[in-house]
């Protein structure tokens, strides 16, 4: 297992680094996924907050943005 990881891994980090970092990331991207499916039964239950969404999400972001007022 050690030669694997050390094949994988950066030549300039250690394999307790390498091995930490692919914790976290795992980590991350399953806490990520778990709030995915959160806010989609949010999105389910709240039809408002999902049409304020869709609202959101065509909004057109190539215009410019008016400058604020003294």
């Amino acid at each position: 297992m050690v030669k694997k990881v050390t094949a994988l891994k950066p030549k300039d980090e250690s394999i307790s680094a390498y091995v930490r970092d692919l914790i976290e990331k795992e980590h991350r991207a399953r806490a990520n996924r778990e709030a995915a499916v959160v806010y989609q039964e949010f999105l389910d239950k709240n039809p408002e907050e999902c049409a304020a969404m869709e609202v959101w999400e065509s909004a057109p972001l190539s215009d410019e943005i008016e400058p604020r007022k003294p």
